[in-house]
Formats: structure tokens, C-alpha cells, sequence
């Protein structure tokens, strides 16, 4: 079956539907809920907030939404809520809720039968992520991914904007009454011990790192995992204070009933590349030696697959501390030493053979390039003459994260690797825009990579060629098989083809990046639409060959999810419209694929 969502000039479509008896919701980046039929995709209903408008987003999109079965239904948990929190409702007003996070900066809860608010939350079926934030600006904070629902509990983080100003408002992660929306607790890395509910005329602490990424939780430990950004601007830390240095591109396991801190593992120290802590932690119990450890899976940017202990954080697969290139900017430093995970799918670093081009020119072009630019390997700092990253921001893993086979003790994963320019500006007021220039398009959107009131703006783009080619010879995208218990990667293959990506539409299997995340079954079958050529395809997870592939008539950057069917079948569903910052090709789609009636 095959449907539309109804944006069709929006370019930034990652939702994974959610499905919760015969019916299947989704959010459309324009903030549209929609109900479907699971089996014929026949649309139920739809709801539609009244966005305030004018918006400035990065990106307008929306991942997914949340549901609460209800308080007859909820399961036990071994976490009590905080004795600040209201008893949870026996009933009435919209006992089972759905939950979505606004491009506003609200959470909306709605009835899954009807679509209506559920005015019990909030009192008005809605609560305002901007209450007691500072440095209020509109577009500068929003939640793009579903929110953690617990058996009492309504888990939020949220965006900050990364590189326009050392002024932006706060990351805090907050915690809601699931029937009443009232505060419970918060958690401000500025201010990490206070944990109560704030009091009214209080902000919390401007500039703290965010969680813009999707949370994991424990109910039986009572943790939920928050993965961290940075405090802003990322390329840059002079000023940064003592919660962001201790907090930043994180894993933090909060305490449920109170909020605090229990443990935290830091993936990057001292971050300066935009190493957002990118995906959700995955959860799984591994049996490893006589036993079984209940344990977590971080993917990052970088390269690093962190496998922790998820009751106290400890590494099950060794961490080792290597050195890191020294010699920050003018009044900022850099750490002297990054941890690495023994399962890392960090690429090899570049040499001027592995300059790359379409043609001899090109490729002589990439190669001056390269010899122009700083670069020592991994983590070198960014830099006034220009800094080659690599891996760059864009992440060998990004939100889509890596899909965890509970039976296989297997990850698969889809590693990236993309170079990347980071160059910095100095700055001498903080009004000017120095990057931006007259090419900014907008006067309402943020002044992007500007980074007012810090000494520097950045210049921040892809190394690639004047054809828009990547300046590093391919692969750059790959699907890989990874042992949790042992930390061995069992097998690598590359992924994709330049089809859709490249001046000529020939379909060479070069291996190109995904964005969005894969899915696997208990078959043993992984499935993956975020590739930059337009396919759903399907791989035998123990050895990674390709079973099977459908084309798609948009890009598919959004993680397919599966079910089966009131007929009988399994269905596999994936949202295709595109991605307006990689260029693939927008749409609205909503697809679904079944096996064959018996």
C-alpha cells in the first residue's frame, strides 16, 4: 500500500510510524498527526496544530511519537515517581495518550481514537516547553524526536540552536506528570544537583548542553539514558563552563524518581567537532562469560560503538585512552587524550594518495586542497588557516543510530565516512555577519555558524570537489556486522550506489552514506531506506549480503519499522520524502511492503 502525508514541499521527512493495535500514527514534518488503517493504509484521521508562527528551525521534521496504553494497562515499574508528583488518574479525560513534541516548543498529548486533545495534560491538552527558559527566541528550541514515555513519567529534551550565539536558551531534560503534564523534576547540566521542579521567576542555566536525540529507558533499573550535545558554539570552547565540560557529547543515566545523576559516561572531551552524542542508546542484555550483563549501545559520530554496563556505566568492551592532536585556537584548548572503544568504525586517516575526483583535474584539485588544510588524524582541532575533520559532523553514525539483534548478540550498522572543512573566522563585534554575508536567505532564519559573542565565527562545509563530489576516494558508506560480546566487526561491505547522487545516473556500487537508521527481525533480516540512492533494501544479518531491494520514488532518510498485519503478514513500512540538506528527492510517501497472502 502507498499513502501520502499531505507536505509536499517539505524535505525533511524521518518519521518511523508507530503502530499500537490495528492502527498505524505518524507525524509529518509540517506537525500533522495521521492515523492509518495498518493493514489497507486507509486514513482514520488526522490532526493538525496551529504552529506559532514565524519559525526559524534548522530543520522542520518530526521522528516520531510516544504512547501511553493508559493507567489500566501501564506496566509495573520498580521506580515510584517523586513525591512531588500528583498521583497518576484513575481514568477520564483521555486515558491512553499519544504524545508528540511541537517545532514550537510544546508537547501535545492526543486521544488515539479520535485525535482529539487530551485536555487533562496541561489543562488545555498541550504543555509549553518554553516556561521558565531563557534567552527566548523563536525557533531557537524545539523537539524533533519522540519523547520517553514511563509508566508515570513523560521524559523531554530538546534542540539548541549549535553555532549562533553564546547566548541561546537552556538543555534542560524535564520530566512530566504522564496524566496532568505537571513538572515533576529537571535536569540542568548548569546546575546538575537541583533537581526539583523549578520555582516560578527562575530560568535554568543558559547555553547548557541538550539531548536533540532520542532518550532510552530502564524502568526495571529506573534509568532513563539521555545522549548529549554540546554546549554552543561547537568549534570553539574558551568559555565553556564546568556542567558542559563534564556533561557534554555524554551518555547520562538520571535517576526516574528523582532526576539526578546515577552515572554518565563522556564519549568526546572537550568536544570542538560537533560530536553530538547522535542516536538512541540501545538497550540489550548480553551473555557475556558465565553470565548475562544488562548492557547499553552508544553509537557515535566518531566511529565508536561505547558497549557500558547500563547499571553503573563501566565499558564491557575495553575503552583505551589515545592521544589526541594538540595546539586549539587563541584562548582554547584541546584535551590531551580521547577515549576509544575496542568495536570502532573510526576510517583510516587520509593521505594525499586517497584524493579522489571525477576526473584528472578534479582529483589535482582535492589534492592541493588537501596539502592547504590542517590535519593530524582524528580530532584535529579546528583552525584559522582551515582544519580538515574527519570523520566530519555529518557522523560515521548519526540519528538513526544501529539496530541491535537481541538473539544474534550482533549490531548492524551502516558506517559513514565523510571529510569535512571546519575553518574559523575571527570576529571583531557581534553584529557583523562574517560568514553568512549577503548569501543569507532569510533575515527570520538564525544566523548560522555566526556564533556571536564568541571570538570566532566558523566556516563549516564538505570536503568535495567543484562537482560536488567528495574529495576522498570512495567507499563512503558501508553496512557492517558487529559481535557485542567480543567487539569484533564479523563482516564490512560497502553500500549503495552514486545513481541518484551523481551528474550522470549510472548505478555504480561505490558505496554511499545513509542517513536513517536500519531495522532488523527476529528472522535474521535487516532492512535500510536512508541510503542517497532511492531503495528500501534488505540484508541476511549475519553476513550482510543484500536479499532484496524495492525502489523508492523519493529519498528514504527514515527508519523502517515492521509489524504484522490483521491478514496475517508482515509488513514492513518506510516514510520516502527526502532530506532538504543532503539534496535527495522530496515527497510525502508513506510505503508499506508485505509478504505474499498464504
Amino acid at each position: 500500500m502507498r499513502g501520502q502525508a499531505g507536505d509536499p514541499e517539505e524535505t525533511t521527512f524521518e518519521v518511523t510510524p508507530l503502530k499500537v493495535g490495528e492502527r498505524l500514527f505518524l507525524c509529518t514534518p509540517h506537525q500533522s498527526v495521521v492515523a492509518l488503517n495498518a493493514t489497507t493504509g486507509q486514513q482514520l484521521w488526522r490532526y493538525t496544530p496551529e504552529i506559532r508562527r514565524p519559525l526559524a528551525l534548522q530543520h522542520l521534521t518530526c521522528r516520531g511519537l510516544s504512547y501511553d496504553p493508559g493507567s489500566a494497562v501501564r506496566p509495573a515499574a520498580a521506580a515510584a515517581p517523586s513525591p512531588s508528583s500528583p498521583p497518576p488518574a484513575a481514568g477520564g479525560d483521555c486515558d491512553a495518550k499519544l504524545f508528540m513534541p511541537t517545532a514550537d516548543g510544546r508537547v501535545v498529548a492526543l486521544d488515539p481514537g479520535s485525535g482529539k486533545p487530551c485536555m487533562r495534560f496541561g489543562g488545555s491538552g498541550q504543555i509549553d516547553l518554553w516556561k521558565n527558559m531563557p534567552n527566548v527566541k523563536p525557533g531557537s528550541y524545539y523537539s524533533t524526536s519522540p519523547v520517553v514515555v514511563t509508566r508515570s513519567l513523560v521524559i523531554v529534551g530538546g534542540t539548541v540552536l549549535d553555532n549562533v550565539s553564546t547566548k541561546e536558551t537552556s538543555g534542560v531534560i524535564r520530566a512530566f506528570d504522564i496524566d496532568t503534564g505537571a513538572l515533576v523534576w529537571n535536569w540542568d547540566a548548569g546546575n546538575p544537583d537541583d533537581t526539583a521542579p523549578i520555582a516560578a521567576g527562575r530560568t535554568y542555566t543558559a547555553n547548557s548542553p541538550n539531548s536533540w536525540s532520542i532518550s532510552s529507558v530502564d524502568e526495571a533499573l529506573g534509568l532513563v539514558y539521555v545522549p548529549t550535545g554540546n554546549q554552543p558554539p561547537d568549534q570553539w570552547g574558551g568559555k565553556r563552563t564546568e556542567g558542559a565540560e563534564r556533561y557534554s557529547s555524554s551518555v547520562v543515566a538520571l535517576d526516574l524518581a528523582t532526576g539526578r545523576v546515577r552515572w554518565s559516561f563522556q564519549t568526546v572531551r572537550h568536544d570542538l567537532w560537533d560530536y553530538d552524542v547522535p542516536a538512541q542508546p540501545s538497550l540489550v542484555d548480553l551473555r557475556v562469560g558465565s553470565g548475562t550483563v544488562p548492557a547499553l549501545v552508544q553509537p557515535t559520530k566518531q566511529g565508536e560503538l561505547f558497549v557500558l554496563d547500563r547499571r553503573d556505566g563501566k565499558p564491557v568492551v575495553k575503552v583505551h585512552e589515545r592521544p589526541a592532536p594538540q595546539g586549539a585556537a587563541a584562548g582554547d584548548h584541546t584535551s590531551l587524550t580521547q577515549p576509544v572503544s575496542e568495536l570502532s568504525f573510526d576510517p583510516p586517516a587520509l593521505t594525499p594518495a586517497d584524493m579522489w575526483g571525477g576526473t584528472v583535474f578534479d582529483q589535482l584539485a582535492c589534492r592541493i586542497a588537501f596539502h592547504r588544510l590542517r590535519y593530524e588524524g582524528r580530532y584535529t582541532p579546528p583552525s584559522t588557516e582551515g582544519s580538515l575533520i574527519y570523520p566530519g559532523n555529518f557522523g560515521v553514525f548519526n540519528w538513526g543510530g544501529v539496530a541491535v539483534d537481541p538473539g544474534r548478540q550482533m549490531a548492524f550498522t551502516t558506517p559513514a565516512s565523510l571529510a569535512f572543512v571546519s575553518k574559523l573566522v575571527p570576529r571583531s563585534d557581534d553584529t557583523s555577519l562574517y560568514v553568512q554575508g549577503k548569501n543569507r536567505p532569510n533575515d527570520s532564519l538564525p544566523a548560522l555558524n555566526e556564533n556571536f559573542g564568541a571570538p570566532f565565527a566558523v566556516q563549516l562545509r564538505a570536503f568535495t570537489s567543484v562537482f560536488g563530489l567528495p574529495c576522498q576516494a570512495p567507499p563512503w558508506g558501508h553496512v557492517a556486522g558487529a559481535d557485542l560480546r567480543t567487539g569484533r566487526v564479523v563482516w564490512k561491505h560497502r553500500n549503495g550506489t552514486v545513481r541518484d547522487s551523481s551528474p550522470l545516473p549510472l548505478p555504480f556500487a561505490m558505496g554511499v552514506p545513509s542517513l536513517g537508521g536500519p531495522m532488523t527481525t527476529a528472522g535474521g533480516v535487516a532492512f535500510l531506506s536512508g541510503t542517497l540512492d532511492y531503495y528500501l533494501r534488505a540484508y541476511d544479518v549475519a553476513n550482510g549480503k543484500e536479499l532484496w531491494r524495492s525502489r523508492l520514488p523519493a529519498g528514504g532518510q527514515a527508519t523502517p519499522m515492521s509489524y504484522r498485519g490483521s491478514d496475517g503478514r508482515q509488513y514492513v513500512v518506510v516514510a520516502a520524502g527526502g532530506h532538504g540538506s543532503l539534496g535527495t528527492r522530496t515527497g510525502d510517501h508513506v510505503i508499506a511492503y508485505a509478504l505474499p497472502k498464504r
